[in-house]
């Protein structure tokens, strides 16, 4: 007994000295933090029999260094340097500027040029490629560095925290699963729950409708409740979920302290607000995007966010003088903009609530909110002219909308009818003083972000602008620091590759401290550039608006920019120096190999399609699929890819007559094709990019009882996108007939999904449906199996 008593006042005493930690930045000597999971000790067995005889030892459990702070990441999405009125912009976002009149500005912030590379570089503190997320999750290549496997030797910050006594939750975009993974099959391994965070309610990729969203609470689909109308936004969902989860999470541990990261859709194209905070900008662009430009430059110089030697880098070719549009052009491109503008107010109002409500706890004095104004450049995926239905632009269409034709819709703009993107023009004047827009990496246009910093209890200046070189990948740097943590070591028996980034907090604390992170490689579908001390040098080789390359690969033509005396890139040094220029191609060369850049990858649109990129597709080679009623948020990467090819489609109902509601149906409003029956007649629709819909009805009705419907469709081929016939069967016997002109060559949405037995989210025949309620189908189907022929 003296022997276990021994054993258990140094067992205690051990645990004493685990639990008391140094404040900001120590962690104890005793408590091996760099390896996770932490192990309890190890004790001697007890040889007593009885447990009345035995006091137990005290719980092992780990608590986070004492005095560590909560940590708030937020990151809007598709929003340019000059956007927000705290960096120059005419876009009002008051909770944005009130955290950097109490906290810090950095503009010399950084992000890799796209959305899945920046979000894991970011949580990973690791550069984008050396987190095998070399662009966005759906155009994944086989190639390590682009092939969206996440790897397990790069975890994520949320992981040490969590594996630290931290609470950890995610809320909104995530975008970082590759999308063969996002099936009910899984594997599950690379979802934010196996990601570092407990919680999740958000969407899995890359976009979502605001008004009618496919998201998830965990892994598990979650069915919310609105029927497209305004009376439901998803970014004020995530925010009541992150308030509710912060608030709970307190009441039940409130020594513990927690993670948020706070990921709107926000303002990614589809451009949702609710129309009161469109109309609060009605008119406010009215003078065009040129003058904005010009206004927004003077503001930056006024506000100190650029230096008073700054030029205005050049508008980039392909981009017309506001004067010379036409009226109709005009007016199109204003609403545009205020829609554009609602949105991300609207998101910063709603970030807003999420702030006070750690006020209200007490915990925002100690809370590090790291606000990110951008994944990257704003987008000019819109195309010249923007367009009412961003699907038509990401299938490579640039003739199937015009500005007259858009123009109707004008007053539907920002509303649940609409899944709209704004103008390149507008992107290229919320990302002044540069040229470049999101995607172009060699440009600070698609990767410089304006960034706030606020922690009260953690640096004391106060509304001051911080201008050392910095890169979204020294956030989870940051925070560890913040949190008294050391970097990982292992995780989970992984042995982890070391950051990329470095801690901002030396900044933060020293207005004047020399830089630390002085160099970095930037790339994205060919874009590339680096930065080595003060100097970039770069090659803009693809333009988001344009299909094809400026040059090929071997052809690009490098540019050099001292960025001391250059902040907007608006004077090229390349003939002056050419040694120079010389010395930083090598270093992007050595970068490069050390990150796994090569090959570089300049296709985007092919991409899209599995076989192409060589990435993994989780049907194979399979050429058909049987699902059966109640198989619902199939998405399109984990389906067969039905497009470019003839299909057909054979159900066995069990009805009840007079029947109604979805068969089975792919996409949605946007974009998509539905089975379905009507009045108890078999009908098919095939939506083309939103723009116009075929209807082939069957001449008649199927009575109670088991039947068979088929859809046949014959592909013309000869190309990508071309027509077809479909006939309609009942029981073998040909019951209706007709052609559809066009199909969608590339994808149907983003997040729309397959269905059976009802159509999720917004309908495919949205002139036949209201809602998903509506379009339950009224009988039971017994199987559907959709056949595509052998890929030859």
């Amino acid at each position: 007994m003296k022997s276990y008593l021994i054993t258990f006042l140094s067992f205690f005493i051990f645990l004493s000295s685990c639990s008391t930690q140094k404040k900001k930045g120590n962690i104890s000597e005793d408590l091996d933090r760099t390896v996770l999971p932490i192990q309890p000790p190890k004790h001697k067995a007890v040889s007593e029999l009885d447990a009345r005889n035995v006091t137990a030892p005290p719980k092992f459990e780990i608590n986070a260094p004492e005095g560590a702070p909560n940590i708030v990441v937020i990151l809007i999405d598709d929003i340019g340097f000059s956007a927000s009125e705290p960096f120059g912009g005419a876009i009002e976002t008051p909770t944005f500027g009130k955290l950097a009149d109490n906290g810090l500005k950095f503009n010399k912030f950084h992000s890799t040029a796209l959305c899945s590379p920046t979000r894991a570089s970011l949580l990973s503190g690791r550069n984008h490629h050396n987190a095998n997320v070399g662009s966005v999750m759906e155009v994944a290549t086989a190639n390590p560095g682009n092939n969206g496997f996440r790897p397990d030797d790069a975890k994520y910050v949320a992981e040490t925290l969590r594996q630290n006594g931290y609470s950890t939750a995610a809320f909104g975009k995530w975008h970082e699963t590759a999308p063969w993974e996002t099936s009910v099959s899984g594997p599950f391994f690379r979802w934010p729950t196996n990601s570092g965070f407990d919680k999740f309610y958000g969407f899995i990729g890359g976009e979502t409708n605001m008004w009618n969203p496919t998201i998830y609470d965990g892994s598990v689909r979650v069915e919310v409740e609105t029927d497209g109308e305004e009376e439901y936004h998803f970014t004020q969902d995530m925010t009541n979920e992150a308030i509710n989860w912060v608030k709970f999470q307190k009441a039940m541990t409130p020594d513990k302290p927690f993670m948020v990261y706070y990921a709107p859709g926000a303002v990614h194209a589809p451009h949702h607000a609710p129309k009161e905070w469109i109309e609060k900008y009605s008119g406010k662009f009215d003078e065009g995007y040129d003058e904005l430009r010009e206004k927004t430059f003077q503001r930056q110089k006024a506000l100190g966010i650029i230096p008073q030697n700054t030029k205005l880098a050049p508008r980039p070719d392909g981009i017309k003088d506001w004067d010379s549009l036409s009226d109709s052009e005009k007016k199109l491109f204003a609403v545009q903009m205020e829609t554009y503008a609602g949105f991300m107010e609207h998101t910063d109002h709603e970030i807003g609530r999420m702030i006070d409500a750690i006020d209200e706890v007490g915990e925002l004095e100690n809370t590090l909110i790291v606000y990110i104004m951008g994944d990257n450049g704003s987008s000019a995926e819109g195309g010249l002219i923007g367009t009412f239905n961003e699907m038509v632009s990401l299938n490579a269409n640039r003739t199937a909308e015009t500005v007259d034709s858009m123009l109707e819709y004008a007053d539907e703009w920002g509303g649940p009818n609409s899944f709209p993107h704004f103008t390149a023009a507008w992107a290229v004047a919320t990302d002044v003083p540069f040229s470049w827009t999101k995607q172009v990496a060699g440009d600070f246009g698609g990767t410089r972000n304006g960034m706030v910093m606020h922690w009260p209890n953690g640096f004391d200046a106060k509304g001051e602008i911080r201008s050392q070189f910095t890169h979204v990948n020294d956030v989870a740097p940051t925070i560890l620091e913040a949190a008294g943590l050391p970097e990982a070591k292992m995780i989970n028996g992984v042995e982890q590759k070391p950051m990329d980034g470095q801690s901002l907090l030396y900044a933060a604390r020293d207005e004047a401290a020399v830089e630390r992170h002085d160099t970095q490689y930037f790339e994205m579908f060919g874009n590339r550039a680096i930065y080595h001390k003060g100097w970039l040098a770069r090659v803009v080789h693809s333009v988001p608006w344009e299909v094809k390359p400026v040059a090929t690969l071997q052809e690009d033509k490098w540019e050099l920019f001292n960025i001391e005396e250059d902040f907007s890139l608006a004077n090229d040094l390349s003939a002056k120096y050419p040694s120079k220029l010389e010395e930083l191609k090598l270093l992007f060369e050595k970068e490069a190999m050390e990150n796994n850049v090569y090959p570089l990858d300049d296709r985007k649109y092919e991409r899209f399609n599995a076989a192409i990129a060589g990435r993994p597709d989780l049907m194979g080679d399979r050429t058909n699929i049987t699902l059966a009623d109640g198989m619902t948020g199939i998405t399109e990467n984990t389906f067969l890819n039905v497009k470019n090819t003839s299909k057909t489609i054979t159900a066995t109902l069990d009805l009840k007559g007079n029947d109604r509601g979805v068969i089975i149906c792919q996409g949605g409003q946007f974009g998509g094709w539905s089975l379905y029956m009507n009045d108890g007649k078999p009908t098919y629709t095939y939506n083309w990019l939103g723009l116009n819909s075929t209807t082939i009805t069957s001449s008649k009705a199927i009575p109670a009882g088991e039947s068979d419907v088929k859809l046949v469709f014959d592909y013309d081929g000869g190309g990508n996108g071309k027509g077809g016939l479909a006939t309609l069967y009942i029981n073998n016997e040909k019951v209706g007939s007709g052609r559809i002109e066009q199909t969608t060559p590339l994808l149907f949405s983003l997040d729309e999904t397959v269905d059976v037995g009802r159509d999720d989210a917004t309908q495919v025949a949205y002139e036949e449906f209201k809602n998903t309620k509506d379009s339950d189908f009224t009988g039971y189907v017994k199987s559907v199996t959709v056949t595509i022929p052998e890929k030859k």
